[in-house]
């Protein structure tokens, strides 16, 4: 068992930060438009449906598909906030623990934005479409029904300030990634000696 983990660390090590840095950002617009879509065909297509028999509610069930919208616009907000973390890329292979750190922070505040705003998106879309086949039947239903709509939206700002929290761990990322960061200690100083010394012989 122990044997199992230390050969996952090992692996996970050989993954670069900026492979989890960019799942991490395709995850938070990706499933966020997802579920943005999905909350819109569920709730346009009980809306268009119900509309036959009672055109009055085109007008007011538009705000269903507004909130569905907004989902999108968190994941496109958080990406971009998550995509500013990302500075320069080292030419090797080798990376510092801070480095890492942020690569995992990244990845997983794209998780969270990203299924926080596809489990909001079919919660607005579902209860959308419930508010529109109300609405056909009795208008006094609507406001109750756009009450507990916003309670659902929220959900999706949860998992967005989430997000924006854990990705604030990754504030030193790409600040250390300069090519000489990367050389050992030892090859640092025997080059620093070295031009040491040729500015003692240029002197001379």
């Amino acid at each position: 068992m122990v044997g199992a983990s230390s050969s996952w660390s090992r692996a996970m090590l050989q993954i670069s930060p900026y492979t989890f840095s960019a799942l991490g950002i395709a995850i938070a617009i990706g499933v966020s438009v997802l579920g943005a879509a999905w909350g819109i065909f569920i709730t346009g297509s009980s809306l268009i449906g119900a509309a036959i028999k009672a055109p009055r509610i085109t007008s007011k069930n538009l705000i269903s598909v507004i909130f569905c919208e907004a989902v999108a616009i968190y994941g496109v907000i958080v990406a971009i906030i998550l995509q500013t973390k990302l500075e320069s890329v080292p030419p090797s292979q080798r990376y510092e623990p801070e480095s890492l750190r942020a690569g995992y922070a990244i990845f997983a505040s794209g998780i969270i934005v990203g299924f926080a705003n596809l489990v909001c998106g079919l919660c607005v879309g579902i209860i959308g479409s419930s508010c529109a086949l109300s609405d056909a039947q009795n208008s006094s239903l609507f406001v109750k029904i756009l009450v507990i709509e916003i309670f659902g939206s929220a959900l999706g700002l949860f998992g967005v300030i989430v997000g924006i929290i854990m990705s604030a761990q990754a504030t030193r990322k790409g600040r250390l990634h300069y090519p000489f960061l990367s050389l050992p200690f030892g090859s640092l100083l025997k080059r620093w000696r070295l031009s040491k010394r040729i500015k003692i012989d240029i002197k001379k």
